[in-house]
């Protein structure tokens, strides 16, 4: 026994064991790497190719067949509203043809009175209170803004 304790111990020995653990860690490491290597093959890999081929060759055609859909829509859209606007100048221009009703706009924006009739106008108390003064500069007629300049540089004066 002491011949195979001493062998034990012995460096050869001792290297011969560090081989062999260090075999068996390359040939497990080897067998994951195959294990790896077998789930994608050739074929899944060229399918992938022409999926992502097939995704970049549509992604123009397809966005370019989006917005042209929305400018229809935008289009028809458009075209509605001329249509409503279209009808609503029509009725306006059946209304304003009946006399009556180019009677009654005339008389309510022109202030015209029929014979025997007698007119008023309404004055807002509220307006009427508001003095020229305290309008603005391009609220007023021109020569009053001149006027006032000439008494703003007569009153400097004195």
């Amino acid at each position: 026994m002491a011949v195979k304790d001493r062998d034990r111990f012995s460096t050869a020995t001792r290297i011969r064991l560090l081989g062999e653990q260090t075999a068996a860690r390359v040939y497990r490491s080897q067998t994951k790497r195959q294990a790896r290597r077998s789930r994608l093959t050739g074929r899944a890999a060229l399918l992938a190719l022409v999926l992502c081929s097939l995704i970049v060759a549509l992604a123009y055609p397809i966005r370019q067949y989006v917005s042209q859909r929305a400018e229809i829509a935008d289009l028809q859209r458009q075209q509605e509203q001329a249509r409503q606007r279209v009808e609503q100048l029509r009725d306006q221009k059946a209304r304003w043809q009946d006399d009556a009703y180019a009677e009654q706009r005339i008389r309510e924006r022109l202030h015209y009175v029929m014979p025997g009739e007698t007119g008023f106008i309404v004055v807002d108390p509220g307006s009427a209170r508001q003095s020229r003064a305290d309008l603005g500069a391009a609220d007023r007629p021109w020569y009053s803004n001149v006027w006032d300049g000439v008494d703003k540089s007569d009153a400097s004066d004195q």
